[in-house]
């Protein structure tokens, strides 16, 4: 029996397939290809090239290569463009979950593990979010992550369906060299990508209330992340019970200033920051606790911060111009 992994060509999703290997688990990647990079799935693994959307093809493919389990992260996950794109935002992560439920139903296939997000808590009025936390979503992206829980809420109300949904906030680093996250978005490829044109990475405000003056966000390694993945398809498989829901959180968090540095000290480019305006909406600090994931699903902090940007450096250089 295998798991199937919505979105594993991706760069979170290529670091589960590898930790469902090592867990020898088989996974089946499907993925479009929007996003993803089929240079990411590893030889001699399933590859199903199709949208979640094809109901049809995804039964195919759980039927065809013995499927028992889903870990699904293919989605949209762009929480800024989500606002100027909602209508797409929703189609690919309300309507593609909806499919992949109707699917693994149709199937007789029980069993998912949900890649959530912390976007569905919006801004958090405490310092230290916990799984209790109101969730408050202030983008379409955080919305359709939150409607994703309820979906598969509701399903294992009505049909039996074992579950739970892990929330995180900003994943980085990498667990091999081949695999690189190539947003355009998200801080570590953005610095990367000034440094190697020649331009200053900028910090977007130095005077909130923190110990530096810098926002302080949670950053967590991918192959930490991917880790707790495969132990959360474990459990299930194995008949246990999770909560249905986990935050995999630093507990701590790290500034902006506190990356720079760290980037600094890595590549060896010398260079001081520029410092930006605020960004409106930009809270001084979002840091969720893992102490429930700790306790059911082996999540640690495994990686320093001087890991997680080593190993994403390290793995944008190998890229070279494939990147």
């Amino acid at each position: 029996m295998s798991w199937m992994v919505t979105g594993g060509a991706g760069y979170i999703g290529a670091h589960v397939v590898r930790a469902l290997l090592a867990a020898d688990i088989e996974p089946v990647v499907v993925d479009d290809l929007s996003t993803g990079f089929a240079r990411f799935v590893p030889d001699g693994v399933p590859f199903v090239t199709t949208t979640i959307l094809d109901q049809a093809a995804l039964e195919d493919a759980i039927k065809n290569h013995g499927v028992e389990g889903v870990i699904h992260l293919a989605g949209f996950k762009y929480a800024g463009v989500s606002v100027s794109r909602p209508l797409h935002t929703y189609a690919q992560n309300v309507q593609g979950t909806v499919s992949l439920l109707e699917a693994m139903t149709a199937t007789g296939v029980d069993k998912i593990v949900f890649s959530s997000s912390a976007a569905t808590f919006g801004t958090p009025d405490v310092d230290l979010v916990t799984e209790q936390t109101p969730t408050k979503p202030e983008s379409p992206y955080g919305e359709t992550k939150l409607i994703g829980e309820w979906l598969i809420r509701d399903a294992a109300t009505a049909y039996g369906l074992k579950h739970t949904s892990l929330r995180y906030f900003n994943v980085v680093g990498s667990g091999t060299e081949e695999l690189f996250d190539a947003s355009p978005h998200n801080l570590f490829p953005l610095v990367f990508d000034a440094l190697t044109n020649g331009r200053v990475p900028q910090v977007n405000g130095d005077d909130y209330d923190t110990p530096d003056g810098s926002c302080v966000r949670d950053y967590v390694h991918v192959a930490d992340l991917a880790h707790s993945h495969a132990v959360a398809a474990r459990k299930l498989a194995a008949g246990e019970s999770l909560e249905p829901v986990y935050n995999l959180g630093s507990g701590t968090g790290s500034s902006v200033k506190e990356i720079m540095i760290a980037v600094r000290e890595v590549t060896g480019i010398d260079f001081t920051p520029q410092i930006g305006p605020r960004r409106p909406g930009d809270p001084a600090r979002i840091v969720a606790t893992g102490e429930l994931a700790a306790r059911d699903l082996d999540w640690q902090m495994r990686h320093t911060l001087r890991d997680m940007v080593a190993s994403a450096w390290s793995a944008r250089q190998a890229a070279g111009d494939a990147y």
